[in-house]
C-alpha cells in the first residue's frame, strides 16, 4: 500500500474564469445595463481565477506589511514595505478600472461594470480593495473642488500604479483618516487642529487612531478649523516633492485584513488643502462615506461568492459513506443555503450599484441614500456567519491555512465594523426615515414592483411598512432600530429575488428567510428545490 497516494481531496480550484462561474453575478450585470463590459470581466475572471493570482493573494495574506521608521542612516521615513505580490494584485486592480473606471468612462451600468470588477478583484484578494475603495469614493469629493480638480483628478482617473512615493506620479491612491482614539465613530470629538496659513492651505496638527493605506498618495481628512470641524486634502509629497509631515507611529495587529495596512499617525504641522467650506467637513466627506459604504457590501459578497465557491467545489469532489457530499442532502441544503445568501447579496449589491450611475433620477438618488445604509448594515453582518457555515463544509481542511477561507472567516468582520458598525448604521436608517421622507418613498416604490406576486412577501411588506409608520412617532424608536433595517433588508432582497431569480431560489429565501425564520444554514422549507439552486454555486 503507498500511503502517499492521495486519494478523495478536491482539485485545484484554478485554471478557472471566476466571472463565468458566477451565474448570479452575470445575469446581474447583464440585467443592469452593464453587458457591454462582459468581455473586460471574463478576462478579470480568468485573471484572479489563475494559480498565478490566487499563489499571489496567499502571499500577500502571509507576508504582511512592515513599518520602516527610519533608514539606516537614522533618517525618518515612515515607509510601509509590502510584499510585490500585493503590489501585482492592486496594480492589476487598478489597471483593470476597479478603482475608478465608472467615473472614467461614465454612462448606464458603468457603476454596475466597475462593481463587477471590484468584486472579482475582492473575491480572491480583499486586503487590497480598501485603497481601491477609497480612491473610487474620493472622486466626486475632489471633482466638486474645481481647484483640486484640476490637480487630482487624471490622476485619480489613471490605470497606472506606482507603489513608490516620488514626484510626478501619473497615478494617485486616496485614503481617508477621520476617527480619533478618544471619538471613534463620533467624528466630532475630534481633536486634530487646522491653523490656516493662506490661500486655502493649514497646517494640522493631531493624530488619527485608524488610517486605513497609510502609503496612499493623498487622503481626505476631517480637522477642527476656526469654523468647526472641516475636510482636508492631505498629500503625502508637498509641491516641491518634500515629504509632508505625516508620521506613522504604529501599524494595527488586526484580526483580518492582513494584506492591507492600517496605522496610527500623526500630524505635526502637516500642509493640507480645505475642501468644501469651513465647518462642514462631515457634509461635505459624506459622499466619500457613502461610496465606501456601497464598497463594503460590494466586498462581502464578494467574500460570500468565495466562500461558496470553495465549499461547493469541495462537496462535489469529496465522497463520505458511499456518497458525494453534494449528493447527501443535509449537505445539499447547507449549500444551497449558502447559494441563497450570496444570491440575495448580489442582487442587492448591483441594484444599488446601478443608482450610482450618472444618470440616476431624483427617486434612484433618494433610493440609493437609504438602500445604501440599509444593505450595508444587513449584508455586512450576515458575512461572518456565512463564512464559517462554508469552511465547516470543508472539515479540517477548511481550518487550516492552506485554504482560503480561514482568511475569509476574519476578513468578513471588518465590513460590518468600517464606515459605522452595526448600531451607527441602524440608527443612520432612523435618522433617515424621519428627516429624510422622500427616501423611504423611493425605497418603498422598488418594493412595490412585487406587490401581490407572493402573499408571504406582501405580508412582510405590510409589517414593514407598520413598523415604519409606528417608529416614527415612536420617542423611544433608538430601540428598535435593529429591528427595523432587518425588516427593510429583507423586503429590499426579497423583492429583488422574486424579480430577477429562478423561482426556487426566491420560493427558498423567501420560505426561510422571511416566512420561516430560520437562523442556521441548512434549514430550508419542505419541497425546496436545493439541488437546482446548490447548482447556481
Amino acid at each position: 500500500m503507498n500511503t502517499h497516494e492521495v486519494t478523495n481531496q478536491a482539485p485545484e480550484r484554478t485554471g478557472l474564469d471566476e466571472y463565468e462561474a458566477n451565474t448570479a453575478l452575470r445575469e446581474a450585470v447583464e440585467r443592469h445595463d452593464a453587458g457591454g463590459a462582459s468581455e473586460r470581466l471574463h478576462r478579470i475572471g480568468r485573471r484572479v481565477g489563475s494559480a498565478a493570482f490566487q499563489n499571489d493573494a496567499a502571499r500577500a495574506n502571509r507576508i504582511e506589511p512592515v513599518l520602516r521608521t527610519h533608514d539606516r542612516y537614522g533618517r525618518v521615513i515612515d515607509q510601509v514595505e509590502y510584499d510585490p505580490a500585493y503590489h501585482r494584485i492592486i496594480g492589476a486592480a487598478l489597471a483593470d478600472g476597479a478603482h475608478t473606471g465608472a467615473f472614467r468612462e461614465p454612462g448606464p451600468g458603468a457603476s454596475v461594470a466597475r462593481a463587477a470588477a471590484f468584486m472579482l478583484y475582492a473575491q480572491v484578494e480583499p486586503g487590497h480593495a480598501c485603497p481601491v475603495s477609497m480612491t473610487h469614493a474620493a472622486v466626486p469629493v475632489i471633482a466638486a473642488d474645481d481647484d483640486l480638480a484640476g490637480v487630482w483628478m487624471p490622476r485619480l482617473l489613471s490605470t497606472q500604479y506606482e507603489p513608490d512615493l516620488v514626484p510626478g506620479k501619473a497615478g494617485a491612491v486616496f485614503g481617508m483618516a477621520m476617527t480619533e482614539k478618544q471619538g471613534g465613530s463620533d467624528v466630532r470629538a475630534g481633536t486634530t487642529l487646522a491653523r490656516p496659513v493662506g490661500g486655502g492651505e493649514y497646517e494640522l496638527t493631531g493624530h488619527k487612531w485608524f488610517c486605513s493605506a497609510p502609503m496612499s498618495d493623498a487622503f481626505l481628512v476631517l480637522a477642527q478649523a476656526p469654523g468647526g470641524l472641516s475636510c482636508f486634502l492631505l498629500p503625502r509629497l508637498l509641491p516641491d516633492g518634500a515629504r509632508n509631515e505625516i508620521r506613522i507611529r504604529r501599524l494595527k495587529d488586526k484580526v483580518g485584513n492582513r494584506a492591507n495596512a492600517s496605522g496610527e499617525v500623526e500630524y505635526e504641522g502637516a500642509r493640507a488643502r480645505l475642501v468644501g467650506e469651513e465647518g462642514r467637513g462631515v457634509r461635505t466627506i459624506i459622499e466619500m462615506v457613502t461610496r465606501t459604504r456601497l464598497d463594503s457590501v460590494l466586498g462581502t459578497t464578494a467574500g460570500m461568492r468565495q466562500a461558496t465557491a470553495e465549499a461547493a467545489w469541495h462537496v462535489r469532489h469529496r465522497a463520505a459513506f458511499g456518497a458525494r457530499l453534494i449528493d447527501q442532502p443535509l449537505m445539499t441544503q447547507v449549500i444551497a443555503d449558502l447559494q441563497l445568501e450570496t444570491e440575495a447579496a448580489t442582487a442587492t449589491a448591483m441594484r444599488l450599484a446601478r443608482a450610482y450611475d450618472q444618470d440616476a433620477t431624483a427617486q434612484e438618488v433618494a433610493f440609493r441614500r437609504l438602500g445604501t445604509a440599509v444593505a450595508k448594515y444587513w449584508v455586512c453582518k450576515r458575512g461572518p456567519g456565512h463564512a464559517y457555515e462554508a469552511m465547516e463544509c470543508l472539515g479540517g481542511n477548511g481550518y487550516t491555512e492552506s485554504f482560503p477561507l480561514g482568511m475569509r472567516y476574519r476578513e468578513q468582520p471588518v465590513m460590518a465594523i468600517w464606515e459605522g458598525s452595526g448600531n451607527v448604521i441602524a440608527l443612520d436608517v432612523l435618522r433617515a426615515l424621519v428627516r429624510d421622507p422622500d427616501s423611504f418613498e423611493a425605497f418603498d416604490a422598488e418594493l412595490a414592483h412585487t406587490s401581490g406576486v407572493d402573499r408571504r412577501l406582501d405580508a412582510h411588506l405590510r409589517r414593514t411598512r407598520e413598523l415604519v409608520s409606528e417608529l416614527a412617532h415612536d420617542d423611544a424608536r433608538e430601540g428598535r432600530a435593529r429591528e427595523l433595517v432587518t425588516a427593510l433588508a429583507l423586503a429590499l432582497q426579497g423583492s429583488l429575488l422574486v424579480r430577477h431569480a429562478p423561482p426556487a431560489v426566491a420560493d427558498a429565501f423567501i420560505g426561510s428567510r422571511i416566512a420561516g425564520g430560520a437562523h442556521l444554514y441548512g434549514v430550508l422549507p419542505a419541497g425546496t428545490d436545493a439541488a437546482s439552486i446548490a447548482a447556481r454555486a
